[in-house]
C-alpha cells in the first residue's frame, strides 16, 4: 500500500497512486538516459474511476517535461467497431503535419500500404493484407522513434479498442526490446471477448513490469482527499461515510466532493446521511435524473453527443437534435457546468464526456428506437461531409433494419473501402449487418459473395457457408457464379477440404457448355488435382489434361493455365524436361507472366504460378524460376501482403537457393519463411514448404543436429498435408532419420515415400528422391534391391533428362561399386554435374569422385566448391579425405 498523501502537485484522483507515478517515472528516465537502450511496456490494470485515466495524464505531463514527443490516444466504447481508431489517433499528429513527399521518405515502401489505414494517404484499387499493414504500423513507428525526442506513447481505455489497433500493439509489443519508445496504457478487466480479449492478454503478458492492478483507496486516504478538498474541519463521521458511499472509488470520490463544496455542505456528521442522495445523482439513474433538470434540450444535446461518441462538435450535435445554433451553444454550457462535458479543445465548440461512465451512461439511457433512429441521422451527416461510407458506417451498423436498399449499398461500399485499407473484420460486420435489412433479391446473392470473400483468408470455414448459400440463389449468373465457385472452392483448399473443392468445380464445370467459362473451371479443378498428395489419383487425368493442353495455344489466361498445369503434372510424372519447359514457355507472353496472372491477381490466386516456378525449377531451368521466384517476393513485399502469401514467396526462393547451392542463403529464407508460417498457424501446406526445405537444407550444410530440432519443434513428421510439397515430404524426413542414425525408420519412411509417389504416378527423381536415398541404405544388407533401384532410378533420371537428374542417379550407381567401375560412374556423376547448375549437388559428386579415385586434386576442387556452397559437412569430409590421401602435414 503507498502513503495515503500524494505529492502536493498531484491531481485528486492520484491519492495512493505514488508507486504507479514513481514507475512511469523511472520509465521515462531510463528512456530520456540513453537512446540505445530498448524500450518499456507499463501496464495499468483497474476498475471504472480508479485513475487509469489521471496516471496517464501524469505520464503525459512527466514526459513532455523532459522533452519526449508524446503521442497519446483513447479507446472509446462505441467506437470499438472503427479501424484504426485508436493507432490513427496515435500516428496521425506526427504524420499529417508532413508534406506527402516527406512522408515517403519516412516511410519509403510503406507509405502506401499504412497511409491508407491511417488516413493519410488515398486507398489502392487492390485489397489490402491486414498483417501486412499491422507490419506497416510497427514499422512506421519504428522510423518515428528513430527522431530527435524519445518517443513515448499513451493509450487509455485500451479496453474499448478497435481490433485492429489491438493486433497491431499486440505486435508491436513484441519489437520493444529493439527500439527505443515507451507505452504506458491502461484498460479494464473483463470488459473485452474474444479476440481482443486474447490480444489485450498478448499485450499484458509483454509488459516489462508486472501489470499494476489499481486499488480502492484505504479509508485513511479517502479522509486525507476529503479533508484537502474541503478543508480540515471534516469530521472523521463525515470523512468515513464519503468512503462508504463511494466504496473508495477514486472518481466516485472526486465527483462527490465536488458537488458537497458546490451545494456549500458543511463536512460534518451532522450532513452525513445526504452523502448517498449525492454519490447516487452522479450516476446512473441519478446522473439522468440531472439531466432531466437541465432541461429537454440539454438532455437531447448529451444524447446527440453520446451517440457521436467522437469528434464531438457543438454544430454536429445542433444539426442531430435540429436545434438552433445559440440553443445548442447554450445547451454545451449548461452541460460543461454541470461537469457532463468539457472542452477537448481550443474554443468552446469541439466536446468530449468528462468520464467514459458518463458517456455509457447517457447512451444507455436513450430509448432503443431514438438511438438508432440517431444514428441513422448521424450517418447523413457524416456522409455529407464528405467523409465516406466507411466512416459512416459505425452509424449504419446500428439502424434499425428496414428494408433500406440504400442503406444496404451504403453498407456494401464501407465494406469495400474498408478491405481496402487491411480491415475485414469491420467489412465483415458491414456485409452482415446487410444481410439483416435484408437485400433486394437482386442483390442478396451478390451480398452473400462478398461476405464469402471478405472471410476467405480470415475464416475460410465461414466463407463456405456464404458462398454455398449465394450459389444455391437464382440470382448469381454468368461470370459472377464461376467467380463464386472458385472462391468456394479455395475457401474449400484452405479449409483442408481439398476433395470437396475438385468436387465442386467438376460439378459446375460440367453444367456450362464448351466456352471461356467451362475451360477455366476445368483448369481449376485440374489445378486442385494437381496438388492433391492423397494414395489415389483420378484414373485418365492426366491423359485428359494432356489432350486439353494440346488444343491450347495460350490466347488467353484460361488456357495458359491448362498448359502450366499440364507442364507441372507431366514434371511431377517425370516426362521430359525439355517438353515441360517448353509448355511453361508457351504459358508466358514475351518471357513474362501475362496480364491478369500476375501474383497478386486473385482470379486464380498463387498456386498456379508457383506450379509453373516449381516446374521450371525441377527442370533445370533456374534463371527463369529464380526470377519469378523473386518477382513473387517483391509483389507480396509491394503490396504489403506479409502473411501467407509472403511466408511461401520465402520459402520458394529458399528452393531457388538450394538449387542453386547457396545454402546460407536459401537457410536465411527459410528461417524467414517458418516465422512468417508460424503467425499464419501450424499445418498448413505453406508450413510444410518452410519446414520441409529447411530440414532438406540443413542436411545438405551438415548440420544434422540442427535439421533433427528443426523437426522435432515444428512437427516435421506423419500425418503429411494433403496437398503436394516439394520436395516431397517423406523423402526429406527419410534422408534425415537415415542421417541421425535411425536408419529402420529411415527405411521404413522412403518405402512410405515409395509406395505414395507410386500411387500418384510421381516419377519425377528431382521431386520425388527416395530412390537414391534408400538404394544407398540398403547396399549392405540388401545389395540386389539397392541395385535395382539404381537401376530404376538411373532409367527415369534419362526419361526426365536434366544433368541434375542424370548426376544425382550415377551418383547413386557409383556409392554401390567398387573399385575401377565406381571410379568411372563417379567420374561421370562429377562431369554431368558440372553442367548442372545445382552446385551442391556438383560439389557432393566432385568429393565423391576424388574419394574414389584417392585423387588430391580432385579432392582439392571439391573442397572449394563445397566450401563456397556452404557445405560444411562436405566441406569436412573433404578435408578428412584430403589428410587420409596426403598425410596429415597436408592443410587443406
Amino acid at each position: 500500500m503507498t502513503e495515503a498523501r500524494p505529492t502536493a502537485a498531484a491531481p485528486a484522483a492520484l491519492w495512493e497512486r505514488d508507486e504507479e507515478v514513481a514507475a512511469v517515472a523511472r520509465a521515462v528516465d531510463a528512456l530520456c538516459a540513453d537512446r540505445s537502450s530498448s524500450g518499456a511496456l507499463l501496464v495499468f490494470r483497474g476498475e471504472a474511476g480508479l485513475g487509469k485515466t489521471a496516471l496517464l495524464a501524469t505520464a503525459r505531463r512527466l514526459a513532455e517535461a523532459r522533452g519526449c514527443a508524446v503521442q497519446h490516444a483513447r479507446g472509446g466504447e462505441t467506437l470499438r467497431s472503427v479501424p484504426y481508431n485508436v493507432v490513427r489517433q496515435l500516428l496521425q499528429p506526427a504524420l499529417l503535419p508532413l508534406h506527402p513527399d516527406e512522408a515517403r521518405d519516412l516511410l519509403g515502401d510503406w507509405y502506401d500500404i499504412v497511409g491508407p489505414a491511417l488516413g493519410t494517404a488515398d486507398p489502392g484499387e487492390r485489397q489490402a493484407d491486414p498483417r501486412g499493414v499491422c507490419d506497416g504500423l510497427v514499422e512506421t513507428v519504428r522510423r518515428l522513434a528513430d527522431g530527435e525526442a524519445p518517443l513515448v506513447l499513451l493509450i487509455d481505455d485500451l479496453h474499448w479498442a478497435d481490433q485492429e489497433t489491438l493486433r497491431w500493439l499486440a505486435a508491436f509489443a513484441e519489437h520493444l526490446g529493439e527500439l527505443p519508445v515507451l507505452v504506458v496504457t491502461a484498460f479494464r478487466s473483463g470488459d473485452a471477448t474474444g479476440d481482443s480479449a486474447r490480444y489485450l492478454g498478448t499485450v499484458a503478458a509483454l509488459a516489462h513490469a508486472p501489470v499494476t492492478t489499481l486499488s480502492l483507496l484505504t479509508h485513511e486516504a479517502a479522509a486525507g482527499l476529503t479533508r484537502a478538498t474541503l478543508g480540515a474541519g471534516a469530521d472523521d463521521p463525515f470523512c468515513r461515510e464519503v468512503w462508504t458511499v463511494t466504496g473508495g472509488n477514486p472518481y466516485d470520490t472526486v465527483e462527490l466532493l465536488a458537488k458537497v463544496r458546490d451545494s456549500a455542505l458543511e463536512p460534518v456528521a451532522a450532513n452525513a446521511a445526504g452523502l448517498r442522495a449525492l454519490n447516487e445523482a452522479g450516476r446512473g439513474v441519478g446522473l439522468i435524473a440531472r439531466l432531466e433538470e437541465l432541461g429537454v434540450d440539454a438532455h437531447r444535446f448529451a444524447w446527440a453527443a453520446a451517440v457521436l461518441g467522437t469528434g464531438i462538435t457543438v454544430s454536429l450535435c445542433a444539426a442531430l437534435t435540429t436545434m438552433s445554433r445559440d440553443e445548442a451553444v447554450r445547451c454545451a454550457g449548461l452541460l460543461r457546468d454541470d461537469r457532463i462535458l468539457v472542452a477537448s479543445g481550443p474554443g468552446d465548440d469541439a466536446l468530449e464526456f468528462r468520464h467514459p461512465l458518463i458517456a455509457t451512461a447517457v447512451y444507455e439511457s436513450i430509448p432503443d428506437g431514438l438511438r438508432r433512429a440517431m444514428h441513422g441521422i448521424a450517418a447523413r451527416l457524416v456522409t455529407d461531409l464528405g467523409l465516406g461510407a466507411a466512416a459512416a458506417s459505425r452509424h449504419l451498423l446500428q439502424v434499425h433494419p428496414d428494408d433500406d436498399e440504400e442503406l444496404v449499398e451504403q453498407l456494401r461500399e464501407a465494406a469495400r473501402e474498408h478491405l481496402a485499407v487491411g480491415a475485414p473484420d469491420a467489412a465483415r460486420h458491414c456485409l452482415e449487418r446487410a444481410l439483416e435489412e435484408p437485400p433486394p433479391p437482386e442483390t442478396h446473392a451478390r451480398v452473400l459473395y462478398e461476405l464469402g470473400c471478405a472471410t476467405l483468408l480470415t475464416s475460410p470455414a465461414t466463407t463456405v457457408g456464404h458462398l454455398r448459400e449465394a450459389l444455391g440463389m437464382p440470382d448469381l449468373h454468368g461470370d459472377e457464379r464461376v467467380d463464386a465457385v472458385v472462391r468456394l472452392s479455395q475457401a474449400l483448399l484452405h479449409n483442408d477440404q481439398l476433395e470437396e473443392a475438385v468436387r465442386t468445380v467438376e460439378t459446375e464445370a460440367a453444367r456450362h457448355p464448351d466456352g471461356p467459362a467451362r475451360l477455366r473451371l476445368q483448369a481449376v479443378q485440374y489445378m486442385w488435382e494437381g496438388i492433391h498428395a492423397g494414395e489415389s489419383v483420378v484414373p485418365g487425368r492426366s491423359e485428359r489434361l494432356a489432350a486439353l493442353a494440346a488444343t491450347c495455344t495460350g490466347r488467353d489466361n484460361a488456357e495458359r493455365a491448362l498448359l502450366i498445369l499440364r507442364a507441372f503434372d507431366a514434371m511431377t510424372r517425370g516426362e521430359s524436361a525439355e517438353e515441360i519447359a517448353a509448355l511453361c514457355d508457351r504459358a508466358l507472353v514475351d518471357g513474362r507472366l501475362a496480364p491478369g496472372l500476375g501474383w497478386t491477381d486473385t482470379e486464380w490466386g498463387l498456386e498456379l504460378l508457383m506450379m509453373l516456378a516449381s516446374a521450371y525449377a525441377c527442370t533445370d531451368r533456374l534463371d527463369r524460376a529464380d526470377a519469378l521466384f523473386a518477382e513473387a517476393l517483391r509483389a507480396y513485399e509491394t503490396a504489403g501482403w506479409s502473411g501467407g502469401h509472403l511466408a511461401l514467396a520465402h520459402a520458394y526462393v529458399g528452393l531457388g537457393h538450394r538449387r542453386r547451392g547457396r545454402l546460407p542463403e536459401a537457410e536465411a529464407s527459410l528461417r524467414e519463411s517458418l516465422r512468417l508460417a508460424e503467425r499464419v498457424g501450424r499445418g498448413l501446406p505453406l508450413y510444410w514448404s518452410a519446414t520441409c526445405n529447411l530440414v532438406d537444407t540443413l542436411l545438405a550444410r551438415g548440420h544434422v543436429d540442427e535439421a533433427w530440432e528443426i523437426a522435432e519443434q515444428y512437427d516435421f513428421a506423419p500425418p503429411y498435408p494433403s496437398t503436394i510439397v516439394l520436395p516431397d515430404p517423406r523423402s526429406v524426413r527419410g534422408r534425415l532419420l537415415l542421417a541421425v542414425g535411425r536408419t529402420k525408420d529411415g527405411v521404413n519412411e522412403l518405402e512410405a515415400a515409395e509406395k505414395a509417389a507410386t500411387a500418384r504416378g510421381h516419377h519425377n527423381p528431382v521431386m520425388v528422391p527416395w530412390a537414391v536415398d534408400l538404394a544407398r541404405a540398403l547396399a549392405g544388407e540388401d545389395p540386389a534391391r539397392a541395385a535395382r533401384l539404381a537401376d530404376e532410378a538411373r532409367r527415369q533420371a534419362e526419361r526426365f533428362g536434366t544433368d541434375t537428374a542424370v548426376g544425382e542417379a550415377l551418383r547413386c550407381a557409383a556409392a554401390l561399386e567398387t573399385g575401377r567401375r565406381a571410379v568411372g560412374l563417379a567420374a561421370q556423376a562429377a562431369a554431368r554435374l558440372a553442367a548442372s547448375p545445382c552446385r551442391y549437388e556438383h560439389a557432393a559428386a566432385q568429393v565423391e569422385y576424388g574419394i574414389a579415385a584417392r585423387s588430391p586434386a580432385e579432392l582439392d576442387r571439391g573442397l572449394a566448391l563445397a566450401r563456397d556452397c556452404g557445405a560444411d559437412g562436405l566441406a569436412r569430409r573433404a578435408e578428412r579425405a584430403l589428410r587420409d590421401a596426403t598425410g596429415p602435414d597436408r592443410t587443406p
